[in-house]
This record gives structure tokens, sequence and C-alpha cells, in this order.
């Protein structure tokens, strides 16, 4: 009724398993588009009328639960999500792609209900609209390979605020300390990212790049990893 053609879905990277136990012959095969369009909310090629909406990104501190590094010390899994998300946005700008950032303060089942809506009506809805397919992603790689740089500039952010022995450094300083100016952006929202998880602290300033950020008192001197 509404005009829209529903078509089978591609929700993203399928799970991977030995592909010798598995016995084809009983399968049935499942062709992809033979000329996709390239549309997608990571896509860094293609038309540019599009519009992206980054993955949302919650400001609310967790204390309740204990954090789980992964690969190395110092690094949670929300970093990687933070950093994923951060170097989505990265890689495009960097092609020249407009993107959202939608930031809330707290996770409730309001907050995510109505972001599910948005994203729903956002990818259904203006995909119809300009005639693509919205389930194509061909930028994701590009978007997993600058978080890796989010990542490292974290680590960075941490050994530098150790060399100054936790004293409290504004993002711009953080930035030239750290040979790192042209990343000023992505070492703010890591700082604010760190605050909410109760990792570093901050001193209020008149606005966003006055505020300063330091270790907490617990942890000054050590890396704050929990």
């Amino acid at each position: 009724e509404a005009g829209i053609e529903l078509e089978r879905l591609k929700t993203g990277t399928p799970a991977r398993i030995l592909g010798s136990s598995i016995d084809f012959s009983c399968l049935e095969e499942q062709k992809g588009d033979l000329d996709p369009t390239l549309f997608a909310f990571y896509d860094t090629r293609g038309i540019d009328n599009v519009f992206h909406v980054e993955q949302s990104e919650a400001c609310a501190q967790d204390s309740e639960h204990e954090l789980f590094h992964v690969e190395q010390e110092g690094v949670t899994a929300g970093d990687y999500l933070s950093g994923f998300f951060q170097g989505t946005r990265k890689a495009l700008y960097e092609s020249g792609r407009e993107s959202i950032t939608i930031t809330i303060n707290e996770v409730t089942p309001f907050s995510v209900g109505v972001l599910i809506a948005l994203y729903e009506r956002a990818v259904g809805l203006y995909a119809s609209l300009v005639n693509i397919n919205a389930y194509h992603q061909p930028g994701v790689e590009a978007g997993k390979k600058a978080a890796e740089r989010v990542i490292e500039l974290e680590l960075e952010l941490f050994e530098c605020l150790m060399r100054r022995d936790g004293h409290p450094m504004k993002v711009d300083d953080l930035a030239m300390e750290m040979q790192a100016v042209d990343d000023i952006e992505t070492i703010y929202k890591i700082c604010e990212h760190l605050c909410a998880n109760g990792r570093l602290a901050k001193l209020p300033g008149e606005g966003p790049f006055e505020v300063q950020y330091t270790f907490p008192e617990s942890s000054s001197d050590e890396l704050p990893i929990s």
C-alpha cells in the first residue's frame, strides 16, 4: 500500500563455519544482486544524494559492571565499539560524505525504541525514494580500519597523561603532546567516552575545548582499565 517493494534483506556479515562440515547438495543457492546500486550508512562511494545516520553514542556512566578487556591491557570491548563508530565517521568525512551523530545521555528502553524506529524509517523509506538498495554496505571495512587508529589514539592519550603524572590537560594540549593535531575531534570524543565510563575525570570549562581531562583519583598512578 505504501508503494515499497519488499525484497530479501542483507543483514550484514553471516556466521562463519567450516565449509567441509556443510552438505551443499541439500542447500539452495541464494544469488546476490546482479547489478547492485551503491548505498549504505557506511558507503564511501556512489552517488552524493544520500545521508548517513551513525551508531548513537551513549554518555551515561556504567559503574556497576566490570569492564572486560580485549586483546591488550587498557582496551575494552566498549572502546572497540566507540572506535568503530568514530572510525566510520572519519572514513565518511574523508570521502566527502555527510553523516549524523546522535548522542543520548542514557540508554533506556524508550531511547532504544526511538532509535530503532528512526533507523527503520531512515533505511526503508529514504531508500525507496531514491530507488536504491539500502542493504548494500561496501564501506564497512573502511570503518574497521579507521577504528584501529582510534584505539591507538586512546592508548597514546593514556601514555600522555601518565607522562604528565595525571596533570589535567585540555584537548588541544593533548593533541599537541600526542602529535595528533589533525585528530583533535577524535581525541575529544575519546576523552568523553572514557569519562562516561569513569576511566577519566574532567574539570569543567567554559566550552567543550576548555574542559580539562585527568585520571580519576583512584587510578592516578596506573592505567585506568577498570
